[in-house]
């Protein structure tokens, strides 16, 4: 059996293979409430068959949020929408449901018109927190220094937006640590020059982002897989780096975490990132998967079944990650499956529970209407 199609079991989940949907934002929510979209978009990758789908980055709060139309799951509202969400995906498929929390901190409040500068209050945005009173770029305001209040607030919020994705029925969660996002604020020196105990040496910037992944630790059922996502390097000199990142992992490994994708970049808008390699950050994955036991997700540019089966076959992941390649082809799985020569089942869930119709539930794919 080729490694892509082998299950992996994480605590008492087992996604069905090693393809996973890698978070997209969608920009399409309403007010952080779910909509049809997310439900069409999600649900024909979910019926794809992948082993596990990871639904956007998800604001733990308002302000939190990457732009106004990104998710939320902050109030009763945003998580009685995933419920209806979540509920409908598990019908689709038998891959994990995951969500990704996160807060997206200087880079928050982002202009839908441009993409790429700060919407200001007057127009529907919202004042900025950060490490450090820096701007993300000249599009951008300096954001707020975080003071120690809000530093707690938004740990307790993580923590509280775990137990709404418990409740939601989500059956994983990756916290968000990577692409300049507010957790990775704290671990750069680009974002963080703050003089306090969250700032200066690597253990004083970690401090906060431990904090968080803490705290989501201990609201988030001991039973279900939880992971993180990681920018392995900043890409631009006096910048987070690979050791820097292989130190994180550890650390949080040690809280009881299973599994983290690596990436990279994000943190400022003049880094230099060669990503029009395929598989160009597999080398972070292999080395931190080496260096520290824990699971690993590969990430960027991997778009063909023989390169992701490379890859798990030398040991370099666990898992991999697709966006565009998902985006291009929902039905990505069973193309794999077809050109590694594995003969996977359709339509999954919905035949099994409707045995009459297909009995065995052992449908091929494509097979006559």
């Amino acid at each position: 059996m080729p490694k892509l199609f082998t299950p992996l079991s994480i605590r008492s989940a087992t996604l069905p293979n090693r393809a996973v949907v890698a978070p997209m934002c969608q920009y399409a929510a309403a007010n952080g409430l779910a909509q049809p979209w997310h439900l069409m978009h999600y649900g024909s990758l979910m019926a794809g068959g992948v082993g596990m789908l990871v639904i956007e980055a998800t604001g733990v709060l308002p302000e939190g949020r990457i732009s106004p139309a990104c998710l939320g799951l902050h109030s009763d509202e945003t998580e009685a929408a995933f419920a209806d969400l979540v509920k409908s995906l598990k019908s689709f498929g038998d891959g994990l449901v995951s969500v990704q929390l996160a807060h997206a901190g200087r880079k928050a409040s982002t202009s839908l018109k441009t993409g790429s500068s700060y919407l200001p209050p007057d127009e529907g945005g919202w004042e900025l927190i950060g490490p450090s009173p820096i701007a993300f770029s000249d599009q951008w305001v300096a954001p707020r220094e975080a003071r120690e209040q809000d530093i707690d607030r938004i740990a307790s919020a993580f923590a509280d937006s775990a137990r709404r994705a418990n409740r939601a029925g989500f059956d994983a969660i990756e916290v968000h640590s990577a692409h300049g996002y507010l957790l990775n604020q704290f671990l750069s020196p680009l974002a963080n020059q703050r003089s306090d105990r969250f700032g200066g040496t690597l253990e004083n910037r970690m401090r906060f982002p431990l904090d968080v992944l803490r705290a989501v630790r201990m609201a988030w059922p001991e039973d279900k897989p939880l992971g993180f996502r990681i920018s392995a390097t900043d890409w631009k000199e006096g910048g987070f780096t690979l050791d820097e990142a292989v130190v994180y992992v550890k650390r949080v490994k040690e809280l009881g975490y299973d599994f983290v994708c690596v990436s990279s970049g994000g943190m400022v808008p003049d880094a230099k990132i060669p990503g029009g390699e395929p598989g160009y950050q597999v080398e972070f994955a292999e080395r931190i998967k080496k260096e520290t036991g824990m699971l690993v997700r590969a990430v960027g540019m991997i778009a063909k079944p023989a390169q992701a089966e490379e890859i798990l076959a030398k040991g370099q992941a666990d898992m991999i990650a697709l966006a565009r390649g998902f985006l291009d082809d929902p039905h990505w799985v069973w193309h794999a499956a077809e050109a590694l020569g594995v003969d996977y089942p359709y339509p999954f869930r919905y035949a099994r529970a409707h045995p009459k119709l297909w009995p065995g539930a052992k449908l091929a794919r494509g097979g006559n209407s």
